[in-house]
């Protein structure tokens, strides 16, 4: 346990920030859970405005150093693939 007051105090902190990025990487998870069973039941427009929302989503985390630039990059471009081909073959 802490012991001096900044210790003490940083200690809170971190923890608030623990739970902040806890929740927003729930966000997150749930946003790209939620396209890519739109994309695997064939629902092409509803997946289309939901990239939109995960892109935002994404952008948004990278950020906020939630995750790296490039994890984000690789995301967004791993689902519009596979919302094209899966648009392609509809």
């Amino acid at each position: 346990m802490p012991i001096t007051k900044s210790a003490k105090k940083a200690l809170r902190q971190s923890e608030k920030r623990r739970l902040i990025n806890k929740k927003n990487n729930k966000i997150v998870k749930a946003e790209i859970k939620k396209l890519q069973k739109l994309i695997d039941s064939n629902k092409i427009n509803e997946a289309k405005e939901q990239l939109k929302i995960v892109y935002k989503k994404l952008d948004k985390a990278a950020k906020t150093n939630l995750i790296k630039d490039n994890k984000a990059s690789r995301l967004k471009s791993r689902l519009t693939k596979k919302l094209n081909l899966k648009s392609k073959n509809a």
